[in-house]
């Protein structure tokens, strides 16, 4: 399928590693110019060269989401090296591993308010472009079962798609479609799941064992997501949570 991505311009944020990796290079190879940011300045450097390896044109810089004004240069400086933008990805985390009290402003500021003012930063440029903002959740947004459980993750990602869903109805009048994707477990190198295989094993085969699909998924699995909902193909998903984890929700949705 020709998602009709060839010569839009992306901004991906958390693209050094894992599933927001995952989504630059999917964007890449479906002809996209780049944008893309996270905190580690020596991992997003790595990343864009690898990225331009793929011959797409890619501008980068080292953020802290959680911090707004770096945030929002970030965003002016990608629309001005472009010359706009089509697609905004929200994929930046502070991850589901965190505990302690600390976990809750962490993940207030890292996982929603990034995504709240990275939509309010791009969205003269997706009106512009009629284009199309995408925001990663997680199914832990939706099951209070291991490996949710009573934290800040779950909680905050599910405020996420609850923003995400009222962004989409106030927006999609104006031209810019506004969905979210859901991975379930994603097992990548570095990644929380690779670390609970080590460290906790029966842990990690109790939670792979619930999947249908058998295994933990793949960050390129959740990158095909986001590209088509980010996709003229798309052009009729508005306010959508696509969930991608092989059966690992048990919820019936009507």
């Amino acid at each position: 399928m020709d998602l009709r991505l060839a010569g839009k311009r992306a901004l991906i944020t958390g693209a050094s590693r894992g599933i927001g990796r995952a989504i630059a290079e999917t964007l890449a190879d479906e002809g996209c110019a780049l944008a893309i940011c996270a905190r580690g300045e020596e991992g997003v450097r790595r990343a864009a060269g690898e990225l331009r390896a793929r011959g797409v044109t890619v501008h980068d810089a080292s953020v802290d989401v959680s911090d707004g004004d770096e945030l929002a240069r970030f965003v002016r400086d990608a629309d001005a090296a472009m010359g706009g933008l089509d697609v905004v990805v929200s994929n930046a985390s502070a991850g589901g591993g965190l505990s302690g009290p600390e976990q809750w402003p962490a993940s207030f500021q890292t996982d929603l308010l990034a995504f709240v003012r990275l939509a309010e930063a791009a969205t003269e440029a997706l009106l512009r472009s009629q284009g199309a903002l995408v925001a990663v959740a997680t199914t832990s947004a939706s099951d209070t079962a291991p490996p949710s459980g009573p934290g800040s993750y779950g909680a905050i990602k599910a405020a996420l798609i609850h923003h995400a869903a009222a962004l989409s109805r106030s927006l999609a009048p104006r031209g810019v479609r506004v969905n979210v994707v859901s991975p379930g477990p994603i097992e990548f190198p570095g990644g929380s799941w690779e670390q609970r295989r080590q460290d906790k094993p029966e842990f990690y085969e109790s939670i792979r064992d619930r999947i249908p699909a058998g295994r933990m998924g793949r960050p390129e699995e959740v990158a095909a997501a986001v590209a088509f909902l980010a996709s003229p193909v798309a052009s009729f998903c508005v306010g959508a949570n696509l969930v991608v984890d092989g059966g690992f929700l048990s919820r019936v949705d009507f």
